[in-house]
């Protein structure tokens, strides 16, 4: 089969390679849409310590059973499926409790660690358990499907924080992740979203996906305008969708007494945190990890039409082109957000 393989860092070669053998409870999958995520662009240049030579990146996609080991139950060939990001295992104690996310020993799609090596969706077929397969429901396309992981992300850190409606909440952050943070959160019933962000493309795009206000840290005070839409208090809730100081700053800067932060945004190891602010002002600090079961809630919101999705596509292209699209958004290729591999 075809594989787009990170033979090493800045090296992606398009090469043919084995189909991989599936085990009695996986499927094999061909796969038809596979999303270019920013964690692999990071990725490639081994930044991150998570994607360890050679390796087939790829974690967000969509396709079509082909194959199914001998324990599958429930599914057929041709079935139109998803998958989450995360192989957890089900006998683990944390999953045993609900925290499919948390489970001890997972691995994740794409990823290469020193615990762990799971070849990604970059490629015509892919392996996944089947107790992370869902089905795409008629009206979602392929490509659709693969932005159902970074939407999962986001309405994931939503669902562990404390919310009443017409609230007021500030997501740091306009990347894919971000901003479907900024749509849901209209729909969970938020009086005010504002979206922070140094792009000013960004920001216009989280205007158009729902936000009620847009600013640009570098050129305007954020915390006064969000204090003067909630007569001084501060913002109920914020989203930090980075994962730097800075952005980190901003976001507890803008909350009220008692409000609470989701943290999602990771792409530092560690940051300051102002401490005396966040132990005097009573602020919660909710760290939110991948996804728990919002697969479905997702699907179902594409497919009533309340996600929009088409916004963030920024091209569809074959898999032959997938290293010159890596390129560019390595490179920071300005209005590029989502790029959609078909293998």
């Amino acid at each position: 089969m075809k594989a787009m393989v990170l033979e090493e860092y800045l090296k992606l070669v398009l090469k043919e390679v084995p189909v991989p053998e599936i085990a009695d409870n996986e499927v094999l999958v061909q796969v038809r849409a596979a999303g270019i995520c920013g964690s692999d662009v990071h990725g490639m240049d081994g930044s991150s310590g998570r994607r360890i030579t050679p390796i087939i990146m790829g974690h967000e996609a969509s396709g079509v059973i082909s194959e199914m080991g001998d324990q599958v139950r429930g599914w057929e060939k041709g079935d139109r499926v998803t998958f989450d990001s995360t192989i957890y295992k089900l006998d683990d104690w944390f999953t045993k409790r609900g925290l499919n996310n948390l489970s001890d020993d997972r691995s994740i799609l794409g990823v290469s660690t020193p615990e762990f090596k799971k070849n990604g969706a970059f490629a015509e077929y892919v392996t996944v358990p089947q107790h992370i397969l869902y089905r795409i429901p008629d009206g979602v396309s392929f490509t659709q499907a693969a932005m159902v992981e970074p939407a999962a992300v986001a309405l994931h850190a939503i669902n562990l924080m404390p919310m009443a409606l017409n609230e007021t909440a500030v997501v740091v952050g306009s990347g894919m992740v971000g901003l479907f943070v900024v749509q849901l959160l209209k729909l969970a019933g938020c009086a005010n979203v504002v979206a922070v962000d140094l792009d000013k493309d960004r920001l216009d795009l989280a205007l158009t996906l729902g936000a009620s206000h847009a600013f640009n840290p570098e050129k305007e005070d954020v915390v006064k305008p969000v204090q003067d839409l909630t007569q001084g208090r501060g913002a109920d809730l914020a989203f930090e969708v980075v994962g730097i100081t800075p952005t980190l700053k901003i976001a507890i800067d803008c909350l009220r007494k008692g409000g609470s932060l989701g943290l999602v945004g990771n792409i530092s190891p560690g940051v300051e945190i102002p401490l005396q602010a966040v132990v005097t002002r009573q602020i919660l600090l909710q760290g939110s990890c991948a996804i728990n079961g919002e697969f479905d809630n997702i699907l179902d919101l594409m497919a009533r039409g309340l996600i929009n999705t088409e916004a963030f596509l920024s091209a569809e292209a074959p898999l032959e082109e997938g290293p010159q699209w890596f390129d560019r958004l390595y490179n920071k290729e300005k209005g590029l957000m989502k790029v959609v591999l078909i293998p």
